[in-house]
């Protein structure tokens, strides 16, 4: 793959929580909500990133923005607004950006919320709420503004004379759609998309991600799309990276993951997925136990302690991140020789 396909690309990505205790708050040990994390977005794809909650989803996403500050690891973005001269872009490390650096970076990557109830401001109107992101950098002032925002919320269905109206007046689904509105503002390039449909009803989820798609034909985006819910994931994503305890389980072309999956975990997760045929019979998997935590991590593959197919090796080594077909990586001693269900 040439570099200039990546748009993003994140090496070694580790993110430590440390957990203080006693009067002298002494560091006693550390939460690994993100631990040696590889991944990387192509230019015009959506990247779906999967996972039962605490697995480190939403961490990784704060933190490819620097929303959060990583602990190590490099997280390297094609820049045009930082670009000179002819340079179609700049390659900047996110992670070692200057406070100048990142609030231009900021023009290029956005991020929308999960909940759309405790993200817009309760005191603001739609259109402050909308317009401020070009407030902040100055890109639009006055009239200029009010017509951007108009045309923000014509692009996301809602109508012109919401603007003077205030989030409670809105449902979640509306919320929701100010807060994309919000995250288009300044032209961004990637968008993190952190479980936007997950606080919605269902019949509302299935427009927001339709709305999205249009998005990102119309405007050009590029998705980091964080859920939980693999039907949905399937539908948006070009490819998928499942998560779990802070490490990636398996990556893999949204076609190839579904069609031919290589990891126990994935499996799992797979089986979860309601079918909505009842002449159609599947075996669902339980897991065993409970999810271990990440400040005490299990040794070898963190996942051994509830595999099925869990053997000595994976107790006593770590299992090597790895290509095992074309832009399929996996994280599994025995990825070769397992014949895991798929859907």
């Amino acid at each position: 793959m040439s570099a200039n396909d990546l748009l993003l690309e994140v090496k070694h990505l580790k993110k430590f929580f440390p957990v203080h205790k006693g009067i002298l708050k002494r560091v006693v040990a550390h939460v690994k909500a993100v631990d040696d994390l590889d991944l990387y977005i192509k230019e015009g794809e959506t990247l779906g990133l999967v996972g039962e909650s605490g697995c480190g989803k939403t961490t990784t996403g704060r933190t490819i923005l620097s929303l959060i500050k990583p602990t190590s690891g490099e997280i390297l973005f094609q820049s045009r607004k930082l670009a000179m001269g002819n340079e179609p872009y700049r390659v900047v490390d996110i992670a070692r950006a200057s406070p100048k650096m990142l609030k231009t970076l900021r023009m290029e990557m956005q991020i929308i919320f999960q909940d759309p109830y405790s993200s817009l401001n309760p005191r603001k109107t739609v259109a402050d709420i909308v317009g401020e992101p070009m407030r902040v950098h100055r890109t639009a002032t006055g009239s200029e503004r009010e017509d951007r925002v108009r045309e923000l919320l014509g692009a996301v269905g809602l109508r012109p004379d919401h603007m003077r109206r205030y989030p409670h007046e809105f449902s979640g689904g509306q919320r929701q759609r100010i807060g994309i509105a919000r995250a288009l503002a300044l032209d961004p390039h990637l968008v993190v998309a952190d479980e936007p449909v997950s606080a919605l009803d269902v019949s509302i989820q299935a427009q927001v991600i339709n709305l999205l798609e249009d998005l990102q034909e119309r405007y050009q985006l590029n998705y980091l799309f964080i859920a939980h819910d693999l039907s949905v994931v399937k539908h948006i994503s070009s490819r998928v990276a499942v998560m779990y305890l802070g490490k990636i389980a398996e990556l893999a072309v949204t076609e190839e993951l579904f069609s031919n999956p290589r990891h126990p975990y994935t499996e799992a997760l797979m089986s979860a997925i309601p079918i909505p045929d009842p002449d159609y019979k599947t075996e669902r998997i339980t897991l065993k136990g409970d999810v271990p935590s990440p400040v005490n991590p299990p040794s070898g593959c963190t996942f051994h302690p509830r595999c099925n197919y869990a053997k000595d090796i994976c107790k006593n080594e770590v299992p090597e991140y790895r290509d095992i077909d074309e832009e399929h990586f996996v994280t599994c001693h025995f990825a070769d020789t397992l014949n895991l269900k798929s859907i």
